[in-house]
């Protein structure tokens, strides 16, 4: 517990989205801002557990923030913050792939999405402990390491097969379109050759006498 405390005490001194708006909430009521993170945690608690749309709220949690530090990170000098948060992507995408498959089951569980916002929030806790990196050292990158030749294999041949049969699908296409216009079409009209009259009219000019 006192482990816990310690580590929610230096994440408060830290500088980032959240603490700031603790500490302009601390200037602006006069209450310390650890006093004002414990009552956020726990009324965020309570509105998942008996409040409506928190589904929403859990999405809005796992993706609004940390696309925002995203953009930062992008638009920093530093490579260090991209590698954390593009980590923390590719644990929030396993993450909502599980879910998908789960989601039917464990959404009749009472404190689900408690534990999911918990796990989000984990997940891009800043510092050591940040939760994805620690699954990622711990869980991705091992599977990865010794799966991804034949992943990249298996990508290729199915790109290869799918590159086939588009341009396949688009050649038949194509002739298709060329027999279709060539029905539509019609065909050049040729003109009858002009016929000679069987009696041409006689000249209108006189005979000329002989001298």
């Amino acid at each position: 517990m006192d482990g816990l405390r310690q580590r929610f005490e230096r994440f408060l001194e830290q500088s980032n989205f959240a603490t700031e708006a603790l500490g302009a909430l601390e200037a602006w009521t006069g209450v310390e801002k650890r006093y004002l993170a414990a009552g956020a945690v726990t009324l965020l608690s309570l509105y998942l557990l008996f409040g409506y749309g928190a589904s929403l709220l859990c999405n809005l949690i796992g993706f609004v923030y940390p696309a925002y530090a995203s953009i930062k990170a992008i638009e920093s000098p530093s490579k260090e913050d991209d590698t954390v948060w593009l980590t923390y992507w590719v644990v929030y995408a396993l993450f909502g792939l599980a879910e998908f498959f789960s989601d039917l089951l464990l959404f009749w569980f009472p404190f689900y999405y408690v534990g999911k916002c918990a796990f989000l929030l984990f997940c891009m806790t800043p510092g050591p402990w940040n939760g994805a990196l620690v699954l990622y050292h711990r869980v991705v990158r091992p599977l990865f390491l010794k799966h991804h030749a034949a992943v990249d294999s298996a990508m290729s041949y199915l790109s290869g097969r799918a590159l086939d049969a588009a341009a396949g699908i688009t050649r038949d296409i194509l002739q298709a379109l060329a027999r279709g216009r060539a029905l539509v079409t019609p065909a050049s009209v040729v003109e009858p050759p002009t016929t000679l009259e069987a009696n041409p009219k006689p000249s209108l000019s006189p005979p000329q006498k002989n001298k």
